[in-house]
């Protein structure tokens, strides 16, 4: 036991000399444990950059370059929708003109067709006075050959009447007679014309 006591004792003295003694520093803080603190922030601060160079880095890197992605993207969409906004313009344009375009021809043509049609109707009215005229000249000249034809019937009755009353000598009765044959013959129409 005694041998025991004096390992026990031993170790109360390494202790009590391994303890420094803290009269005189601030807070009680060690040179050595502020040394140690140094160097531990240092090791902290040195881990930190070489992990920061080695993750740290490439993920920004990462998330730069998507970040840059996402506005090129942005940025090509704005542009995308202002080029659909011009289009869409141009497009509405496009058709407002087709349909100024549309209206301006069909205007046309309902001019060209009403010119067309008093063109037909003016050409209709000269064929039927045309028609007409000739139809006139044609009655004109049918009424000329009845006239001739009268005549001629005139002459031939009066030629008759001429033989008849040279062929005989007749009285003033028969004379009215004869006259009066020759008219029935040739009808009472025939003197009205």
């Amino acid at each position: 036991m005694n041998g025991l006591f004096t390992v026990g004792s031993n170790l109360a003295f390494l202790e009590a000399a391994a303890e420094p003694k803290m009269e005189g520093y601030i807070f009680g803080l060690s040179p050595q444990l502020l040394l140690d603190a140094l160097i531990l922030l240092l090791a902290v601060g040195f881990m930190f950059f070489l992990l920061s160079y080695l993750l740290f880095n490439p993920a920004r890197d990462m998330l730069n370059k998507r970040r840059e992605k996402i506005a090129k993207e942005m940025a090509d969409a704005a542009k995308e929708k202002a080029d659909a906004e011009q289009f869409k313009a141009e497009y509405d344009a496009r058709l407002k003109t087709a349909d100024k375009e549309v209206e301006a021809i069909l205007s046309e043509g309902r001019k060209k067709a009403l010119k067309r049609e008093d063109e037909i109707v003016n050409e209709a009215k000269a064929e039927a006075a045309r028609i007409m005229e000739h139809a006139n000249r044609e009655i004109e000249l049918e009424k000329s050959k009845m006239k001739d034809e009268v005549k001629q019937e005139m002459v031939a009755v009066a030629a008759v009447m001429a033989g008849k009353f040279v062929a005989s000598s007749l009285d003033e009765e028969k004379q009215a007679q004869l006259i009066d044959e020759a008219l029935s013959e040739m009808g009472d129409d025939t003197w009205q014309n």
